[in-house]
């Protein structure tokens, strides 16, 4: 073996965040908690990883913390950083579930490797299939008033993506949020996403007031373990269901696909483990004729660095992606990386991820370290 992980350290950060966000599946104020990860090999190679849990996905960034420093750590310790597939079987063999900090492992890896053949994550997956991703931008400020006029600042700046956050406010109002966004924007690129927030019951029917508004898709209408409504909503709706919260890994897509419940899917790393998993996720959606798309929860460089390297590689992400999160959400961050213009996510440029590491900012936002 030329060389060995002798270092995973994990801190707990605490990120400001420039407005409140609401969505069917909860809301955040004033900060999101994150982990940031650092692996050290024993020739002095260090890599990079994030991860960004949220509570109503499974789990906190107190848990992932715990589940890096206490199962994870001693489970890589000692090995070898380049068998990427070796270590990510160490870590499934030593703990189940816990994507995200599998993913936060993960991308670290990925970023010593890249570093060492000096080489971007992308090329080293394929490369670029293109230059940019397009990006869409939520919806989600309990201030409408002020995301509206959000929306048409950037829509001058040359972003025409914008996603709703439905099911948190009621049906009038959702409407209303609609008609006011398509008559200030009507060539807008509108998209729904209810995050779990509709009732299977009367989906149909609300749905089918939201169609009027004509959106690309409607994401994720009702809760995950109601895998039947969803293909009954898909069914009957004109508008094409984007899966969420229904598909965590390439099992549930699989099944997914099978049963038809939906038209397309949102693949995020912390949902599913990491690139290697995303990568067999975005395979599945293709064969099965389903288009992909970069979801997040509350990413900041590092981890959409990786997310945007490997969507970028993917001949069936058609849909976009929403890294908007280190640019226009956090106030600060802790890494600088993916860039925004004319509307879309471009890539970094430098070996593996391409992060550039603020040390200062790590250590103003952490509050928990180990």
């Amino acid at each position: 073996m030329n060389d060995t992980i002798d270092a995973i350290e994990a801190r707990l950060i605490e990120s400001p965040i420039r407005s409140a966000r609401s969505q069917g599946s909860g809301a955040v104020s004033r900060m999101v908690r994150r982990i940031i990860v650092r692996i050290g090999t024993r020739d002095g190679a260090e890599g990079w990883g994030e991860a960004a849990p949220w509570a109503p996905f499974g789990n906190t960034a107190e848990t992932t913390l715990v589940a890096i420093v206490s199962t994870l750590r001693p489970a890589l310790l000692g090995g070898d950083p380049a068998l990427i597939g070796a270590r990510m079987a160490d870590c499934d063999k030593a703990l189940a579930n816990h994507p995200e900090a599998k993913a936060a492992v993960e991308m670290a890896l990925w970023d010593i490797a890249g570093k060492r053949a000096n080489l971007p994550l992308v090329a080293m997956l394929g490369g670029a299939v293109q230059a940019a991703l397009p990006l869409s931008f939520s919806i989600a400020d309990p201030d409408f008033a002020a995301d509206l006029d959000r929306a048409k600042a950037m829509w001058a700046d040359g972003h025409r993506i914008f996603k709703v956050k439905t099911g948190f406010a009621g049906h009038a109002e959702d409407l209303r949020r609609l008609e006011a966004l398509r008559a200030a924007l009507p060539l807008m690129d509108l998209r729904v996403d209810y995050n779990q927030g509709l009732a299977p019951m009367d989906a149909i029917r609300t749905l089918r007031d939201v169609e009027a508004f004509k959106p690309t898709f409607i994401e994720q209408p009702v809760p995950r373990g109601q895998e039947a409504a969803m293909a009954a909503i898909t069914a009957a709706l004109d508008t094409p269901v984007m899966a969420d919260e229904s598909v965590y890994g390439p099992a549930d897509l699989l099944r997914g696909a099978q049963d038809r419940i939906a038209d397309c899917v949102s693949i995020k790393l912390m949902k599913c483990g990491g690139i290697g998993p995303a990568r067999t996720l975005d395979a599945i959606a293709a064969t099965a004729g389903w288009p992909s798309y970069g979801g997040t929860l509350w990413e900041g460089g590092i981890a959409l660095a990786a997310a945007a390297h490997m969507l970028a590689a993917s001949p069936n992400n058609t849909l976009g992606c929403e890294f908007y999160m280190p640019t226009l959400a956090l106030v600060e961050d802790v890494a600088t990386s993916i860039t925004v213009a004319n509307g879309a996510v471009r890539l970094p440029t430098g070996p593996g991820l391409g992060a550039v590491i603020d040390p200062a900012v790590i250590r103003k936002q952490t509050v928990a370290d180990a």
